[in-house]
């Protein structure tokens, strides 16, 4: 679930250009608005990932809408990208997810080892890395993680992390599929779990991922269109 200006949004095909997506209802098959705690009360995941776009673009934040969602619905599991800058940022929202996403697109290496090493303890949420790529390459502002991504998830195999997403941004609302190969290489090259994200078309592609020992998948274009059932996030 990605917000925007108070709203959830959808893609649609932009390509990782955030700043166009557009309100969820008005692509949505399975939703009738884009305001986030009804769109949850809609749907009722078991789980669910959030991303704060405008944290992410460095336009603001939805940290209210974040904490009334914590608050009402303290039983759904929370993974949250709130483009995590610094070990601040993550003390600020540590009470609020149960899996705090460090982003390459915000996370230096260096955070990654000192967020990692402070929260890996068992009480403490589980820390996940985005590795966040456009046409397979790492997007960041650190020179130390330019490099191809199965290098750095091989990089990643020494920090205490609990698992790694793969987010190819530019299959993000495409509908364009899975890289199957490239997934199978990533799961080769990790010690941790891999999770992928963008461009799940439909249950055979969530069926084959699992095939391949991928832990999981984010979707959102295969749910709002109706490919793969809502039942399937319950």
């Amino acid at each position: 679930m990605d917000l925007l200006n108070g709203m959830v949004v959808h893609a649609d095909a932009k390509r990782g250009a955030r700043a166009k997506y557009q309100p969820i209802h008005l692509y949505s098959s399975i939703v009738s608005t884009s305001e986030p705690m009804q769109v949850i009360e809609e749907i009722r995941p078991a789980a669910v990932y959030i991303a704060d776009l405008n944290r992410l673009m460095g336009t603001g934040s939805n940290r209210e809408i974040l904490d009334a969602l914590r608050q009402k619905y303290r039983a759904m599991w929370m993974a949250l990208d709130y483009g995590i800058k610094s070990i601040e940022d993550v003390g600020d929202i540590i009470e609020m997810a149960d899996s705090i996403i460090l982003g390459t697109e915000t996370a230096s290496l260096d955070l990654i080892r000192e967020v990692s090493a402070k929260y890996s303890a068992v009480h403490a949420p589980s820390i996940t890395v985005s590795i966040d790529l456009f046409n397979k390459e790492v997007q960041t502002t650190d020179r130390r993680m330019r490099m191809d991504p199965l290098s750095l998830i091989m990089e990643l195999n020494s920090y205490p992390i609990h698992d790694i997403i793969i987010l190819e941004l530019d299959r993000v609302g495409t509908g364009v599929g899975v890289d199957f190969d490239f997934l199978a290489r990533a799961v080769e090259s990790s010690e941790h779990d891999i999770l992928c994200g963008g461009g799940v078309r439909s249950c055979e592609d969530l069926y084959k991922m699992e095939d391949m020992g991928i832990k999981g998948a984010l979707v959102a274009t295969a749910i709002h269109n109706g490919a793969i059932p809502v039942s399937y996030l319950h």
